[in-house]
């Protein structure tokens, strides 16, 4: 897969698919999580939606640059920001949706459609805040506008996302089931669930990105009052069962945004089934060309 050089000295692992002459779709991944794990059928889908779509490892995962040795607790980052502390971090969403926009500039992109899912929605949406001329539509799927009174998780869900990583590679395959508790019920494969662990882990193991990348999350705070002063097309969408980032997440995101249509997918949890992928194409291949007119 080639790899991009941006302006900033960060180095982002990067593919694309379709034709480069029609409208780009930048698609952001979620927490810890790598390029690889889009599924074909989604991708082939948005293609076949006539869109040209960009996929990336973000900082810190993946094949993208790594901040070695910048250690941070983010538990001790969301504990000052609770008590009205200033907070010093390797870096933000903001940074991170400077990635991305850098990568549509390096690939000679000047506006682009984009859509991100959990933390991938938080950036795609910090990408609309501090990008609006750049972005043609936004798409946040199964996220949240940061504001700590919505999109909770269960307590479950929490303590399998915030449980320490396995570092001994069947042990960490094994511990990705822990996922389920999120994870689309009626489409759960514990098959599919380690063979996805297992081809991330495989590519580029570093659990060290990950706690930066939350540390990020945590920083970055409520986009609330950014979100209410947006204008550009918006779909939010989201997963009934989803117990990572509960629906009233993707719900007060899409009622904060002026004009945001507002998908509430049943049967999905905090995942993108292969079997719903059609679905999720046709939402997002509708969105954007709505918004093109």
């Amino acid at each position: 897969m080639p790899r991009a050089a941006l302006e900033s000295g960060i180095e982002l692992e990067y593919t694309t698919f379709g034709d480069s002459g029609n409208p780009s779709l930048l698609l952001v991944n979620g927490y810890t999580s790598q390029m690889i794990v889009w599924e074909q059928e989604f991708l082939d889908g948005l293609v076949a939606q006539g869109l040209h779509v960009v996929i990336y490892d973000n900082r810190d995962v993946g094949l993208s640059t790594k901040f070695d040795g910048q250690l941070v607790d983010p538990m001790q980052v969301l504990q000052s920001l609770m008590a009205g502390e200033q907070v010093d971090v390797p870096y933000t969403l903001s940074d991170m949706a400077a990635d991305g926009m850098d990568l549509l500039s390096y690939l000679g992109i000047d506006r682009a459609h984009i859509a991100g899912v959990s933390m991938g929605g938080m950036i795609v949406q910090m990408m609309a805040i501090e990008h609006p001329a750049r972005i043609i539509s936004l798409t946040s799927i199964m996220s949240s506008p940061g504001d700590p009174k919505v999109g909770q998780p269960s307590a479950e869900a929490r303590a399998a996302l915030l449980a320490p990583p396995a570092i001994e590679r069947e042990a960490y395959i094994e511990e990705a089931t822990r996922a389920r508790v999120w994870l689309s019920r009626k489409y759960y494969s514990e098959e599919a669930t380690k063979n996805r662990s297992a081809r991330q882990f495989d590519r580029v193991f570093y659990p060290e990105g990950f706690t930066r990348q939350l540390a990020a999350i945590y920083a970055t705070g409520d986009r609330s009052d950014r979100l209410r002063a947006l204008d550009v097309p918006t779909l939010v969408m989201h997963g009934r069962d989803d117990q990572l980032i509960t629906p009233s997440g993707g719900e007060r995101t899409a009622e904060l945004i002026a004009g945001a249509n507002y998908l509430l997918v049943s049967d999905m949890g905090h995942d993108l089934p292969v079997p719903l992928a059609p679905v999720f194409a046709e939402a997002i291949g509708g969105h954007t060309r709505t918004a093109a007119h």
